[in-house]
């Protein structure tokens, strides 16, 4: 009787801050946007996986891939890291048609508990996994498809796999490009992560899809977008987000909440690499928002500073996002990083 007195408490206090949580004021999505949304619900998914699909096999676990090919000569192969909680479907479009009309090859992927990669139903607080395991996830994609080298391009997380990847595995490495990212998330030199955006978002899962239906769900994927925009401006391409989230929901596993949560853990169990980042002998570019709400500028200006022969592009209105209108000027300077010589 006790143990269910303690329970009951316990899931008392849990809905309260979730309702708390929940009253973060979130943005409104305009009645365009829901007109777009009905739109793309009454015809069937368009295709957005055309590219060699497959599994490769890190410690038990099984990771999607998607391979999808250069348009003109091959000229190498770019290996694309998504942030937190995020499966590889979140490249924007248009960011991987600029590298394959470039000549590049893609690969992306799908992290541990997102997409179709293995799903840790159960959290083992002792045994954790690290980003360290989750680099070795990327680089035994590369070994399942025989490439010897790659050029390595994360995005926030994936930003920090990056450059595990570049520290641990330099024979793999063509050149990194680290974005929106950190060398040391919990640097007390640097301003912090943000708080204040862990509560808007937590308000758009309660308010548009944590039991919601697929409209719903795909709601929440705007509204968490515009949220980490913050404070840049510029619109959304609500009919391809809208494509690409119903693709996921009815072709796929949909999303898996909770990945974000053991993503986090590892992210705070990462530690500094400042000093292997300081010994780095590729070409590295850096690139980052100066309006982004999630993660300060100066943690990438800081890299800038430690990286031997490192660019960098800042980007005025840009948030913790990839927008739209910044992509050509991204994967521009992108492709520039990867023709540089090493240092």
């Amino acid at each position: 009787m006790a143990g269910m007195v303690k329970s009951a408490r316990y899931l008392s206090i849990l809905f309260l801050i979730l309702s708390l949580l929940g009253c973060a004021p979130i943005p409104k999505l305009s009645k365009e946007q829901r007109r777009t949304i009905r739109s793309v619900l009454k015809t069937a998914p368009p295709e957005v996986v055309k590219g060699q699909t497959g599994y490769a096999v890190n410690d038990g676990n099984k990771i999607w891939y998607e391979q999808i090919p250069a348009k003109t000569n091959k000229k190498g192969t770019v290996l694309l890291i998504m942030g937190n909680g995020q499966d590889a479907l979140a490249w924007p479009p248009d960011f991987i048609s600029y590298f394959n009309d470039a000549g590049y090859e893609i690969i992306r992927f799908d992290h541990r508990g997102t997409g179709l990669s293995s799903y840790v139903k159960k959290w083992k607080k002792l045994d954790p996994y690290t980003l360290n395991d989750m680099a070795d996830d990327a680089i035994a994609i590369l070994d399942t498809l025989a490439i010897e080298k790659a050029h390595i391009v994360g995005a926030s997380m994936g930003g920090m796999i990056a450059q595990l990847i570049a520290i641990e595995h330099p024979e793999r490495s063509a050149t990194l490009t680290s974005i929106m990212s950190s060398g040391h998330v919990m640097d007390d030199k640097l301003p912090p992560m943000s708080n204040e955006v862990l509560p808007k978002m937590i308000s758009a899962v309660l308010n548009h899809g944590f039991f919601g239906n697929k409209k719903g769900q795909i709601k929440r994927q705007i509204v968490q977008k515009r949220i980490l925009m913050g404070g840049a401006t510029g619109e959304i391409d609500v009919k391809t987000l809208t494509e690409v989230s119903y693709y996921n929901l009815k072709k796929r596993d949909g999303y898996n909440l909770m990945a974000a949560r053991h993503h986090f853990a590892a992210i705070l169990l990462s530690g500094s690499r400042y000093d292997q980042l300081s010994n780095l002998k590729i070409p590295v570019l850096l690139v980052h928002g100066e309006k982004d709400p999630v993660m300060p500028i100066e943690h990438s200006k800081k890299l800038d500073s430690i990286i031997p022969g490192s660019t960098h592009l800042w980007i005025e209105n840009m948030g913790h996002d990839l927008p739209d209108e910044a992509i050509p000027e991204i994967t521009a300077k992108i492709i520039s990083n990867l023709t540089r010589k090493e240092d």
